[in-house]
Order: structure tokens, then sequence, then C-alpha cells
């Protein structure tokens, strides 16, 4: 069995005492968490149970990232609420199927390298966004059942015992660290519930949770183009937020233990998960950034962790249910507050006066796009877009040229920075045509030609100079460089005259 875990784990060295109490741990942070998001899709809470036990095991023995906890999630249901209610479940297990499928051609194809373009004030607004959803997330244990907030000694008991579990898992990893301070927190405030008889809410309040072991069948939706069609959009939707948010919660997790996890496999994992999920009546999810936290927390770093969470989830389900739905919901509010304080990057607000206006611009509108629209592959993507436009309006900026004649009498350029869409107006306004010798230089020893528009603003210099029968020669022009402008050859006229005197990059046209 050693050996089978080690294997799993990269040969990592398994703390198993550790390994299994944060895995029960997050077992029981986790049915409460299935519920909420199940019914938010307007599913069966059993659907979203069965989806964190499928994504689960699967993810944490095929993953790229020991440690990582996937299940159903809010993301998730947000996408595929619009489907459940007009089209039943039968759809949604059709559609996470298909967003599986998507998935794991996207790890085959090795996009996870794409989370490389996510700036780091993306996911700082990332982080904080979700920080804040979290723990808004737990006010609605504030209310009672009509959506009213709590007064009197109902919510002085709730306050109470959430304060207790906060206080426990703050202050008990300063004493010990023997037991995971997140289990003994439930754990005691289980046993004051249950030894007092005290009057709060439960887990049973919410939904039961009894059933047996995930049921497998094959979806039960026509076999159509018109059913593509359909359920198409909701899976590319679902696949991407599910990458975008389990390749963010990994890269967290690898700053967290200074590791580094696989994203295209964590892709290939999350997508197989998936797959069976939808085969075995789940709703699907990705990666869960409150529960990863819980288990880096509880100090596990290995696969068993997410494994034992998996299945005592199962157990729960099948053999549990009547003690599991017996669990004080304060205990899990505290719990979950504590991960939403832990998972707010509180270093970013200290970074406010030395980062540049562009970026504390883009963790802000980030972080408010994650509260406010609760669309966390949107937030990603808008942050990605303004970053890059930020990026282009920088660079384009600092093309510049350096002039001097030669005792030849020839004039030469000298450009610094890329030359690209953004800079080719600036790059035009450099060069002085009409008053230039009969012979110029432009030296792109410091400097690249990007993209195509940067080939057609060479293309246009060149017509100039010619017009005015003057030569113009392209110096130290980089092997990329001259294999665009030669792939160019057959779109635009690039009118280079070669010069062997000065080396010229590329042959006469």
């Amino acid at each position: 069995m050693r050996k089978i875990f080690n294997l799993f784990d990269l040969k990592q060295q398994v703390d198993y005492k550790t390994e299994i109490l944060s895995g029960l741990t997050v077992a029981l942070a986790l049915v409460p968490e299935a519920i909420a998001f199940a019914m938010i899709a307007g599913l069966s809470p059993l659907t979203g149970l069965y989806a964190a036990f499928v994504m689960g095991l699967v993810t944490s023995i095929l993953g790229g990232r020991p440690g990582m906890i996937s299940g159903a999630t809010g993301a998730v249901a947000v996408v595929i609420a619009a489907l459940a209610l007009s089209h039943g479940p039968e759809y949604i297990f059709a559609t996470v199927i298909l967003a599986g499928l998507i998935q794991v051609s996207a790890g085959v194809l090795k996009l996870g390298k794409l989370m490389r373009l996510v700036p780091h004030p993306v996911i700082f607004g990332f982080v904080n966004g979700l920080a804040i959803i979290i723990f808004m997330a737990q006010l609605d244990q504030f209310k009672d059942g009509s959506g009213s907030w709590l007064t009197g000694q109902p919510l002085y008991i709730l306050l109470g015992l959430v304060l207790l579990t906060m206080l426990i898992i703050w202050g008990l990893p300063k004493i010990t660290k023997a037991v995971p301070a997140s289990l003994t927190a439930i754990l005691v405030i289980f046993g004051l519930v249950s030894y007092w008889g005290i009057d709060t809410r439960t887990v049973g309040d919410i939904a039961s949770i009894n059933g047996g072991f995930p049921p497998f069948h094959i979806p039960a939706v026509p076999f159509t183009w018109e059913s593509f069609v359909l359920i198409f959009p909701y899976a590319a939707i679902m696949a991407g937020v599910g990458l975008i948010e389990s390749l963010l919660t990994l890269n967290i997790v690898d700053e967290i233990t200074e590791t580094r996890g696989r994203g295209n496999k964590e892709a290939v994992a999350q997508g197989t998960a998936n797959i069976l999920s939808g085969f075995f009546s789940g709703m699907g999810g990705c990666a869960m950034i409150g529960q990863s936290l819980i288990n880096i927390s509880s100090g596990a770093r290995a696969r068993l962790s997410g494994i034992v969470a998996a299945v005592m989830l199962l157990v729960f389900i099948m053999f549990g249910s009547g003690l599991i739905e017996k669990m004080p919901m304060a205990a899990l509010t505290g719990l979950m507050i504590m991960v939403a304080v832990g998972t707010f990057e509180w270093a970013s607000l200290k970074t406010f006066n030395r980062m540049p206006k562009s970026d504390i611009f883009v963790m802000v509108l980030v972080t408010l796009v994650t509260i406010f629209l609760h669309n966390l592959a949107l937030a990603v993507v808008i942050g990605v877009v303004i970053s890059a436009l930020v990026f282009a309006w920088d660079n384009a900026k600092r093309i510049r040229a350096r002039k001097h004649i030669d005792k030849n009498g020839i004039k030469h350029y000298e450009i610094y920075g890329p030359l690209f869409f953004g800079s080719v107006t600036v790059f035009n306004e450099k060069f002085d045509v009409l008053n230039d010798p009969e012979e110029v230089i432009i030296d792109f020893a410091e400097s690249r030609v990007v993209d195509m528009s940067g080939i057609e603003a060479l293309n246009k210099l060149t017509e100039r100079y010619l017009k005015v029968g003057k030569k113009l020669h392209l110096k130290h022009l980089s092997p990329d460089c001259r294999q665009l402008l030669h792939n160019a050859n057959e779109i635009i006229d690039v009118n280079i005259i070669e010069d062997p005197t000065y080396k010229v990059a590329v042959d006469k046209i």
C-alpha cells in the first residue's frame, strides 16, 4: 500500500496521519458546499454530493497537483442553472460529459501553459474576489427561513459558536499541530451542541444527504444535432470556467507549498472527472480553492488526503447521513470564514503605493467583477485583456531611434524597442525622408519586427524612400524577423536593397 501511494505522489514522503485527518476535515466541509451549489443550479442535493465524490476521487488520483481538492463549485452551478431550469438534469449530465471532453482535449493539446499569460494583478484580484465571495456566502447562515436577519438568542448562539470555531482554528496551531485545528474545531462544536442540546441550525436543516452509491447511466437525451447545439455553449463555458479556476487554484497552491504542479495533467484529470461525473449522476465541477486551502493548511501535501476526503464523503452519503445531518452549521460557517480570511491576499493591499496604477486598476476590477458577477472566467479574461492592452500601450511608447551620419554620408537609424501594431505610428515619425541623404540604413540590432503591422510599416517606409530616389537598407534583423519578411513576400512588396558592405539581413527582392 505504501508503494502505491508513493507512486501516486511522485515518490513524495506521505504523513499518513496528517493526510487522513486532513481528508476527513475536507469531507465535512464539502457536504454543505456541495448541497448549496446543487441547489443554486436547481438540482437535487445528491447531484452535488455525487459530483463532489467523483471529482474529488478522480482528480486526487490523476491530477497534476497533489493536495488540491476538486468538487461541485458555485462557478459551474451558475453556468448550468439556466439549462437545468429549462431542460432538466439529464441535459446537465450530457453537458458535463461534453465539457469534460473539451477539458481533456485542452490538456492533450497542452493549453495549460496559457496560464502563464495571467498576470499577478489578475491573480490577486481573482483570489481577493473569491475570498470575499466565500465570506459573503456565510452570511446566509445568519438569516432565518424567510431571509430576515436573526435576532436575539438564535443570533447570539450562532455568533458564539462561530467565534469559538474561529478561535480554535486560530489558536490551536500555536499550542500543538498534532491534529488539524479545523477538524478539532468542528468536533468541539459538535460535542458542545450535542451535549448541551443547543438549538442551532444543522446540516440536516438544509437538506438530507442520505443516498447510495452514485448510479451509472447514460444521459437520457436525444443524440441529435439539435441537442448538441443546445448543450455545446454551456459545455464550452463550463469547460473554460473549470479550467481557469482549477489552474489558478493550482498556481496558488504552488506558491503556498513552494512546489510546482502540472497544469496540462490537471486539465486532463479535470476533464476525465467531469466525464465520469456526468455518467454517475453528478453536476460536474472543478478545483475548489476554499477546500484546497483547508487541506493545505492542515498539513496535507499528498494525494491521499483528497482520496480520503472523497471516500469519506461517500461513506457519509451511504452510511453516516444521520450523524452528519446533526453537524452544526455554525462550525462549518466559522471554518469557511477562516478560509476566506486566509485566502485574501492581504499583502496586495500593502503594495498599492508601489504598484503601477494600471496594475492596481486591473486588480480592483477583477475583484469587483468576481464579486458582483460571480463569473470567475469572465473576471480573469477581462483582467488579462486589459493587462495586455496596457502592456501594448507601454511598449508602443518605448520604441526609439538613435540617429547619426557616418563619414561616407550615410545616415544610420538605430532602432530600440519592438516594432508592432502599437508602435508603428511612433516608428514612422522617427524618419525624415525628404531631408535624409541618398542612402539610409535602419539597424534593428536592438529591435524586433513582431507582427504583420510591423512588416507593413517597413513596406510603406521603403516606398517613401524609393519615391524620392533614395536607397534603404535593413541591418541586423533577427532570423524570425527575416522569416516574417520572407513569408510576407507574396502579400506585400517589401522593397529592400541588399548591400553586402553593411551585411544587410534580407536578400534583394
